[in-house]
This record gives C-alpha cells, structure tokens and sequence, in this order.
C-alpha cells in the first residue's frame, strides 16, 4: 500500500458553484504535497458556471459558455466530483455526509460551499405555474419555454427592483416581453444607490422600455384564462404571462442546522474570521457563511473566503480582511456603480453630486469632512471613472472632488493610483501585481488576466487593465470583438480587396464563431460604406441595429420617429402640406429639429410604410435620422437673403447634403455651411464646417457635441467650390475607412499619429498617394445613391417585415397610448394591456 495514501485527507466540499469551484482550485494549486484527497458535491447536474453572468445566457441559450475553466478537474485524480447529489445530512461525531443519493462520505474536513436560495415572498399564488425565481440555467430555460409559448410582447413581472431583479427585467425584454418591475422601496437598486441616483436610473431604463412601478407591493396572485394576474397594494392589477420572484438571496444553511451548527439570527453559518464554524472541523464559505455574523452577497467576498480556507487547511494562518462590496454593472445598456460608503452613512461624510438631467447621468463622491479622503460613490448613466475611483477609497484624493465627476474636470489616469490599490476588487488584485505581470510580459488583457485573474469575474475592472497597460508602453489589440481579431479598418480593406459581400463570407474566412451585437452592424456598416446595396437585402437585413433594422428611430413608448430630408433646410409648400396632412391623418406629433427639418413622433411600426409611401410620392427621402450616416447639413440663408452674406451658404449646403445622403460611417455624421464669420448654422461645432469667406470657403473638421465637446479645427482656407468638395470627399472617406467602431470624428482625429498636420497631408497634399482612390469610392457612393425607403415601398418582402406581432400582423401594439390633454402630445408608457389603476 502506497503509504501517501494512507496518510492522505479527504475534504468534503458541498456545493459547486463559483466559489466552491475556486476553493478547489485553490486547494490544488497550493498543495504541491497531494495531501488532500477532494470530494466534490454538486447539486445541479451541470459543473460550475458563473451565474454572475447568467444573464448572458438569454439569447445564445449555449450553457457551455458559461462554464468555468477547469470545473470538471479532468485528469486530476485527488478530485472527484459528483454531480446530481446534494450534501443531504452530516454525521458531525462519526466525521461523515449521507448525500441525497444515500452515499455515505467520510471526511477529515467538511467545507460548506452550498451558497444561497432566492427568497420567494410568502405571497398568495407564489406557487403557481408561471412564477418562477432568477437563480439557475434551468430557471432561465422554463422562463424561456413560457415566454416563447406567450408569444411577442407578453407581459412578465419582476418582483423586486434590485440588481438582480433589473437583470431579470432585461432577460425578459430580450425574451419580446413587456417587463414590469414591482419594488417595494421607492427607488430600484436602494442598497446600491440612493434616491438621486434611484431617480435617474428608473428614468433611463423606463426610456428603454421598461414599466417600474415604486413603493407597491404584492398583495396575492391569481391564474386566469390567458395567465397570471397580479392584485398589487395600491389597488391595481397586471395581468401577465409569467412572474419572476428576484426579491432578494437567503443563505442555503439547512444542513447545518439540521447538524447542530451555529447559525445566525436571520440565517447564515456563523464563523470566525478563519471561516471556521462552530464545530473545528467544519468550515463555511461564500453567501451561506455568517463571517462573525455578516453575511457577503457578492462573488468577490466569496472567493477570498476560499481562498482562506485552501490556506488554513494547508497550515497557514489566514484570515478574513473584510470586503468590498463595490459593484459595476451594465442594465439594459445602463452604466450603474457603487462603491465604499456610497450612502455617506461616516461619521462628518460630505456628498459632492453631479446630476445632469438632460444627459441622464448622476454622479456622487463621498468624501471625509475635509474633502481630502474618498469614501465611497455612486455613477449612474456614466460608470467610465468607476475603475479609478473604486481603488482610491480610504486614500487622500488627487484632485478636488467636483473635478474628478465634471465631464471638464481633472483627469483621473492609472498613474495616480499607488501600487498597493486594489484594482481587481472580485480576486484581490493590485495595481502593483498587474504592473509585475506585464513588466514579465504580459501584453494584452488576456495575458494578464491568466497572469494575476485580474478581469476574469465580473469585467469591471477592465478597462483600467487597459490604462494600466497604456501607462506601460504596450501597444493595445485593435480586434474589434471575440470573433474577429481585426480592427474595423482592416475590416474595411479586407472587404474592399475581397469583394466579399456577407457577413457570413467574411466570419467564415477571417473571424470565428457566429458574430455578436458589436460585430455584425459593424461589419453592416462596412458592407453598406462599400456598395450601394440595400441595408435590408438578404443576409444583411439580420445585422442590423434596431433603428436600421425597421429604418426609424425607436421612441420610448415603442413608437417611431420619421424624418423626411430637406436639403439645407428646404422644403416646398406642397412638401409642407403633405407632412401636416400625414401629422394629422396619423396623430403624429410635429417638432422642427435642430439639424433644420421635421420630426414626426409617434408611428407605430406598421403605420412606417403608410406615411413613407404619402412622403415619398410628395417628392421626400429619407432623412437617415436612425442610421450612423450623414444625419444634417445645416445653414443659415447664405448671401442669397442675408446682407452679411458672403457666398451662397444654403447652395452648398442643399449640394453637400445630396452628395453624401446615405453614406454610411462609423458614426453618425453632422455637416453644416454659415454664409459668413458670423457662424448662424455653429459650422465648427459639426464633423465637417464649411464657413464662407470672400474668396470662398474656410473648411473645418473633427468638430462633436455630446459629452466631450469640440471646436472643429481648420484644415484649409479660401477654398473654391471644386477644391471645397474634393477635400471634404477625402476627408470622409479617409475616416470612414480607418476609425474604429462607433469613433467619431473628433477622437478620430485626436488618435491620428501626426494630429492635424499629419491630416492636412493625407487630405491636402495626398502624402500616402491614395487621393484619387478616395474621391473614386466617393463617386461610386454618390452614383449609386438610392432612397431607403423608396426602395422598401417597391419590395414586398422588405415591407413584410412592419408589423408589431410576427404571428398576428394584423394586430397593432396594445401598449401605445398618448396623452393630449396638454399643449403637447406625449407618450403614456401603459405596459399592460389591462390595467385598473397604474402607480406613477
């Protein structure tokens, strides 16, 4: 007999989830001795997954993507793992557990490892089918199974507002349902965030779609013919297809009450600070662990907890250190962080808030009563400073507060961080750690992330990995996304060169896997940049973004906008006539824009190819309000009227605005034309400004609203006509065929090696020799230009696709409602079809 063997331990762990996962990893990579011999119970008959990213699931439905690395230990014969089998009893005396299969398991040590449940209210109809909880890859599959059978724009319910209950909320919607969120406390998120950061995030996910309703509860559920309907507090009711319960977690801790341990007042393991219970042998780790009595609902906490325990069993003296129970998430496309004491609740605390209405952004740091020493945070619609504010809690701050959330203010870089700062709060790594790995040459994200597991949990962390490895010299990766190593430039070319024409072609010869929401209209844009072909023909007509996919823009209510083009702002009276004819016949709200045209709010979707064919016969196109593409060129009325005027502004612009209709780009492009230096059109606030001199025009480029503004900066002067527009050919499309995904001009230019000099000479001096391949791709653009939407009212198959319901085309959405009992038409976001009184 082998006498390692003999001498051999057997731990127990049961439950394998993420943090039982990494105890066992843990264990194994330290005990070089082979000491341990692990046996692994896991409930679930799948190995560990990450169930932070759950909802990753909905949409691929491909369970394998969620699975950890290394979960089924193959090839390591001191872990044994047994799925399907639940840690049923422990025999604490005799040092064994009988699992749900009657297996009886001796063990030296027992590690408790069996996380929480969902806490389902004891409501009235809990238990009736069609309600489910938000925990496991078989939850989500019976909530698919009800979705699909329910049909497009059913309803479903959450019931809670939390982190959790807001990712149940967006499964839903990207199941086709209509979600409504029901939250006692009166904001969604409240240990998150508090009620200015509340306020602003219930307002940014209601303009997404979904129907919030605050401060009510749940008094009983009923089944009905088509469902489930929900009796809430306040009086009123939802009826829905499906209900999911997400009001909070409870640790799993049954079998240690069942075996005599001590447990804590509202649940959980109590332990010391070694996560050591109350019986020597037993230890707890992750959500079921009362650490001295606190329990952890974050993955992070969790890891550290098994991470200790590997050291103790090994013979070291490790010991809990507390936890950061920092969180960044991304909801529906909404950017939410909190950090350290985000509710100020230190002693002498100051709030600095930054709440900017009209960008939908609120921003508070906690500070001591000095306002030297950050305490914690809240980032709402705008979470780009969270990965360097989180690692500074607790330390002097290096700029003054206000600065540090003001879109103008100071800017927070890697290099202001000491090394011992936790960048990786979810497996404790710090900045120093980072540097050391990429110092020993770890170049790119996925080298430091096998190097150090900084970025593998939840991805918050990442892009100050990015800066870390800016800060360090190394030259970043340009792919565009996991399935194309490429950037969106060289993308470009490979299609220009190849001729390929699908995104299907391109991803089978250069990338891998299926394609994503990033790479697909990317790869769209390209193809529509270097063909005149129709965006919905084909294959093509998959890859598009929402807006391009029904060519409108998507309203909060689930309507659309339609914006006609007028070139230069101009429109005939006839034109004029037929839009309020088309406002009136529809119930359409009008607005002139900004860009100098008319916005018509409130079309339901199969209602697009009524008015665009009344439009389209009056002699209108298609502005392209929805599309990454020549929005506007905008002027003011040009020596034609105005007495200032020095060239004829209004006649530039309307041919400006005809030659590039249509032209696709990386983002959304913004021209205007002034008639004088007294800038009426704001000529250097756009991508391209043109500005009239007395000799001719002075061209202006890489100019960008939003939050970074900029000026656009003179390229070249006392330019005529023909020189005007060969330069505006070549700038265009030299952008469009080297920015990155979604890069607008400015940043572009910023990013160029060489700056603006380097510009004037690929534009003005074609110093790479490619001006006449530019201006010919720009020809070929402006040759074969054709309306959108023209060519949707001629193709049956195109048109097949308006319609609010697949399976009942003939069915308007019953969740649009207007309010006009004001002076102006507005949206009522109802959210149910049946409704006796809604909370607002």
């Amino acid at each position: 007999m082998n006498p390692e063997t003999t001498t051999r331990k057997t731990v127990v762990v049961a439950g394998h989830g993420m943090v039982g996962h990494r105890f066992v990893e843990a264990l194994r990579a330290r005990d070089e001795q082979g000491s341990y011999q692990v046996v692994v119970l896991g409930e679930e008959q799948r190995p560990a997954y990450d169930r932070v990213g759950l909802s990753s699931y909905v949409g691929a439905w491909d369970p394998d993507a969620l699975a950890l690395p290394g979960n089924d230990y193959a090839g390591d014969e001191l872990v044994e793992l047994k799925l399907g089998r639940r840690a049923e009893s422990i025999d604490r005396e005799a040092r064994k557990v009988t699992t749900s299969e009657g297996e009886i398991i001796g063990y030296d040590a027992l590690v408790l490892a069996t996380g929480s449940y969902a806490f389902v209210p004891p409501v009235p109809g809990h238990d009736l089918p069609g309600c489910f909880v938000y925990r496991t890859l078989e939850d989500l599959d019976g909530i698919r199974a009800t979705a699909e059978a329910a049909g497009p724009g059913a309803h479903g319910v959450v019931i809670g507002g939390g982190l959790l209950g807001l990712e149940a909320a967006n499964a839903l919607k990207l199941l086709g349902m209509t979600p409504h969120v029901i939250e006692y406390n009166n904001r969604l998120m409240p240990a998150q965030v508090d009620e200015g950061g509340g306020s602003v995030l219930e307002g940014l996910v209601t303009d997404l779609g979904l129907n919030v309703h605050l401060g009510v509860g749940t008094s009983r559920i009923e089944q009905t013919e088509g469902g489930l309907r929900l009796h809430l507090s306040d009086e009123s009711t939802i009826d829905a297809a499906l209900v999911v319960f997400s009001a909070g977690i409870r640790p799993n801790d049954q079998i240690a009450r069942d075996a005599g341990l001590e447990v804590g007042p509202r649940g959980g393991i109590i332990t010391d600070l070694s996560l050591r219970t109350s019986d020597p042998n037993i230890y707890a780790i992750g959500e079921c662990a009362a650490i001295e009595g606190v329990c952890y609902g974050l993955v992070a906490p969790g890891y550290t907890t098994a991470e200790i325990v590997a050291d103790r069993l090994l013979g070291g003296a490790g010991e809990f250190p507390g936890a950061d129970m920092s969180t960044k998430l991304k909801l529906m496309g909404v950017d939410v962080a909190s950090f350290g004491d985000a509710h100020g609740t230190t002693e002498g605390a100051l709030s600095v808030v930054l709440h900017d209405a009209a960008k939908g952004t609120y921003a508070k740091l906690v500070v001591s009563d000095d306002a030297k020493t950050l305490l914690g945070g809240i980032l709402v619609g705008d979470a780009s400073q969270y990965a360097a504010l989180r690692p500074l809690v607790g330390r002097p701050l290096p700029a003054d507060p206000a600065a540090l959330i003001s879109p103008a203010g100071a800017e927070l870089g890697a290099d202001a961080l000491p090394d011992d700062a936790q960048i990786c709060s979810c497996n404790n790594v710090s900045k120093g750690s980072i540097c050391g790995a990429i110092a020993e040459g770890a170049c790119d994200i996925a080298g430091i992330k096998s190097c150090t597991t900084a970025g593998t949990s939840c991805g918050g962390c990442v892009p100050m990995l990015k800066k870390l490895l800016e800060q360090s010299g190394v030259e970043m990766s340009k792919a565009l996304c996991e399935h194309f190593e490429q950037s969106r430039a060289e993308l470009f070319q490979i299609v220009q060169v190849t001729g390929i024409r699908t995104f299907s072609g391109l991803i089978a010869k250069y990338g891998k896997g299926s394609g994503c929401d990033i790479c697909k209209p990317t790869v769209a844009s390209i193809l529509a940049s270097t063909s005149s072909d129709h965006i919905l023909d084909g294959e093509a007509a998959a890859l598009q973004d929402t807006n391009d996919h029904f060519l409108a823009n998507l309203q909060k209510n689930g309507t659309y906008s339609v914006v006609p083009r007028m070139p230069g702002g101009e429109v005939t009276a006839e034109q004029l006539i037929t839009i309020g004819e088309v406002a009136k016949e529809f119930g359409l709200y009008v607005k002139v824009t900004g860009g100098q045209r008319i916005d018509l709010f409130g079309a339901r979707v199969e209602q697009l190819p009524l008015i665009w064919k009344r439009l389209v016969d009056a002699g209108m196109e298609s502005g392209h309000a929805y599309g990454k593409s020549l929005r506007t060129v905008k002027s003011c009325v040009g020596s034609t009227w105005c007495r200032y005027g020095q060239q004829d502004s209004v006649g530039m612009a309307v041919l400006l605005e005809k030659r590039y209709r249509g032209l696709r780009s990386p983002h959304k492009l913004k021209l205007a034309v002034s008639g004088c230096a007294r800038e009426c059109a704001e000529a250097r606030g756009k991508d391209v400004g043109v500005i009239a001199t007395e000799n001719g025009w002075n061209l202006y480029v890489g100019g960008n609203g939003g939050l970074s503004p900029k000026h656009a900066v003179l390229l070249a002067g006392e330019l005529d006509d023909e020189t005007l527009i060969r330069y505006i050919d070549r700038y265009l499309m030299f952008y469009i065929r080297t920015a990155d995904r979604l890069q607008r001009t400015a940043p572009w230019q910023e990013a160029l090696e060489g700056g603006l000099d380097y510009l004037k000479a690929v534009i003005c001096e074609d110093s790479l020799g490619i001006a006449d391949d530019l201006e010919a791709a720009m020809a070929k653009h402006v040759e074969g230009y054709k309306d959108e939407w023209a060519a949707v009212l001629e193709d049956e198959n195109k048109l097949s696709r308006f319609v609010s319901f697949v399976n009942a085309p003939d069915q308007p959405d019953p969740t649009i409602a207007f309010d006009d009992s004001g002076e102006r038409k507005v949206p009522v976001l109802l959210g149910m079809p049946e409704v006796t009184r809604v909370s607002q």
